[in-house]
């Protein structure tokens, strides 16, 4: 009986080392190895292209001035304009500036492999963990980033998950040697994530209608009970500061109970927004709503109360077996008409995060003014995520964060062919380049047709 527990205790160190090398390797295969830019070495003007502010309209034959990361000048191209000696002139013609667009509701840099529980590093222990902050978990060299970011994606607003309050919301650019490198807001708000207000009767679903209800109010409850607990402490801390001992989870709730800051809160159904919106109303916050399914279902809510939304269903299928096939396509275009604040995420699971401008792009086809449309994943996206004063729109005194492209980035066939952060020019290559090339030159040993005898694509293997 001793020999056989030794070798059970063998065979499972065995297994564990097993797992443990293969966490490894997937961590290992989730590293890029691009070398992030330098900063800015001087004065930098993109002349000639067609500059769309976003703020303002669209100049013809315009230029973008930049220097030490920040944005100069945005005009005209008048005859006999000369820039300082020193300045690197980037010929721009044909070619059109926009400013950098935002994923304003994403895990980017805090996953990178859905099946692989080690990459996830995006919820705490616990259901009520207000003091997480993402930011400081955002892994600077994940394969994700640079495929977001060649497709025009600069910034994104990261989200924690799991448990009722997960913890707040950081603002990162897409590219930086360290997690402060990428954090352009640290704290940009607290995180709710409000329970399902209707029960569930799908095939997978356990429970009852009279048990889910049961959850539900207990849900409510704890997150009523937190923002209670927290006021209360505040109230003492402030009567009694010396003497009240210091809790960094209520500590962390303090500028959204203060207004400072806004309360993001996922809410999908009609339902839930309602009742979010009200429990925000009581305890005094700034809501935005997060997901915003049925957003224009109590769109005049919304307007009254000013409560933005971040809308993550554009490219979805209808709700109910009655709506129109259109349904959220078109919702983007209803809370435009209704006066709503909003912005577009895309929806997409983490990897996928490059398709941002696909879903502007969806919205605009079903009635989404196309200005409006891109101004949904920059400017408004920026606004609602609390850093307008940085990114969003090319404007003196905000950052150089913008991309050189052959046309609208909401189209599928226009190319991302530059683009810089904070002056910098980063890089617009990612992992699915390399593997592009990769089996390109394999086609081309092949003999496929139209390959050139001997010669490697563009930026071939390497």
């Amino acid at each position: 009986m001793a020999n056989m527990m030794a070798d059970l205790k063998r065979a499972a160190g065995r297994a564990w080392s097993c797992v443990a090398a293969l966490a490894l390797a997937g961590a290992a295969q989730g590293q890029d190895l691009g070398v992030p830019a330098p900063k800015q070495p001087g004065p930098i003007a993109i002349v000639g292209a067609t500059v769309h502010p976003v703020s303002a309209a669209p100049i013809e034959r315009g230029y973008v001035l930049f220097d030490g990361g920040k944005i100069v000048e945005v005009g005209a191209m008048a005859p006999g304009k000369a820039f300082a000696p020193g300045t690197t002139v980037v010929d721009g013609a044909g070619k059109h500036v926009w400013p950098g667009m935002i994923s304003p509701y994403t895990r980017l840099g805090l996953t990178e492999m859905g099946a692989t529980r080690p990459s996830h590093d995006f919820n705490e222990t616990g259901e009520v963990t207000p003091e997480a902050l993402p930011s400081v978990a955002v892994n600077p060299d994940s394969t994700l980033i640079p495929v977001a970011r060649a497709n025009g994606v600069l910034a994104a607003g990261v989200f924690p998950a799991a448990g009722i309050i997960p913890g707040r919301v950081s603002v990162i650019s897409t590219e930086g040697w360290t997690t402060e490198d990428l954090t352009l807001r640290r704290d940009a708000g607290l995180l709710v994530s409000w329970p399902m207000m209707r029960a569930i009767r799908a095939p997978w679903m356990d429970q009852s209608d009279e048990q889910q209800a049961t959850r539900t109010r207990e849900s409510l409850e704890r997150i009523r009970e937190t923002f209670r607990t927290a006021r209360a402490y505040l109230a003492l801390k402030q009567a009694d500061a010396d003497g009240t001992p210091t809790d960094i989870r209520w500590e962390a709730m303090r500028p959204a109970l203060e207004g400072k800051a806004p309360t993001f809160i996922e809410a999908a159904d009609y339902d839930q927004i309602v009742s979010a919106v009200g429990f925000a109303r009581e305890f005094g916050l700034k809501p935005v709503i997060v997901g915003g399914r049925d957003a224009a279902l109590c769109a005049g809510l919304l307007k009254a109360h000013d409560v933005p939304v971040i809308f993550n269903s554009v490219i979805n299928m209808p709700r109910r077996d009655d709506s129109a096939y259109d349904e959220a396509y078109a919702t983007p275009a209803r809370l435009l008409a209704a006066g709503v604040r909003f912005c577009l995420a895309s929806g997409e699971e983490t990897p996928h995060e490059r398709n941002v401008p696909y879903a502007a792009a969806m919205a605009a086809a079903h009635g989404l003014d196309a200005e409006a449309a891109y101004r949904s994943v920059s400017l408004w996206a920026a606004e609602i995520l609390g850093v307008a004063d940085r990114v969003g729109s090319l404007e003196a005194g905000k950052d150089a964060t913008l991309v050189i492209a052959t046309g609208n980035p909401l189209e599928v066939t226009t190319k991302v062919e530059g683009a810089y952060i904070q002056g910098r020019r980063v890089s617009v290559r990612s992992k699915q380049n390399d593997l592009a090339d990769k089996y390109r030159e394999k086609y081309r040993q092949l003999g496929g047709p139209g390959a050139a005898p001997g010669k490697a694509p563009a930026g071939g293997a390497k």
